[in-house]
């Protein structure tokens, strides 16, 4: 099996959580919090889907889909465009407040452009350097890798929290 097979099966598995956490959610859902600091689903969602952007985009060279596909204002934050997510508060959490027929949407985008973008790839590609401020320094496998940890990390907490907010009583 090829480095692009394997990773188009783990990207393919980020969407599968995704899709399932966010089926039949409405407002309560998205929106609901554990305590007044936690991560809603709509955030997680919106963060790894903005990290798997920058990062293939950055591996691409070539601009986000955030902006260049419109979402960034289709989603209408009170963000810099580059914004990701990372270090960001809890009042920054709290003003993600999307549907998820617009999450969906983003992801959607942003993972069929990352599918594209592994069609491109050879097997040699995936040992290029692409970030020397690291030690080692990190290769392009190592990048997506990455991502792939970072969204299914992410997709998990927000199945969890779907979980909860469940119980709670909220759909």
């Amino acid at each position: 099996m090829l480095s692009t097979d394997l990773m188009t099966d783990a990207f393919g598995r980020v969407r599968e959580a995704v899709h399932a956490v966010l089926v039949g959610a409405g407002p309560a859902l998205l929106e609901y919090r554990a305590d007044h600091e936690a991560n809603t689903i709509g955030w997680l969602i919106w963060h790894l889907t903005r990290v798997q952007d920058d990062h293939v985009a950055d591996l691409m060279g070539e601009p986000q889909v955030w902006t260049t596909g419109g979402w960034q204002k289709r989603f209408n934050l009170p963000f810099a465009a580059a914004a990701t997510g990372y270090g960001q508060s809890s009042a920054d959490v709290a003003a993600v407040r999307a549907g998820a027929d617009l999450l969906l949407g983003y992801f959607d985008a942003v993972h069929e452009r990352t599918i594209d973008y592994l069609g491109t790839l050879h097997e040699d590609d995936f040992s290029r350097i692409v970030d020397t401020r690291w030690t080692p320094a990190v290769t392009l496998a190592v990048r997506l890798v990455s991502v792939i940890g970072d969204d299914l990390e992410h997709a998990g907490q927000a199945a969890f929290v779907r979980g909860l907010a469940m119980r709670a009583g909220l759909h």
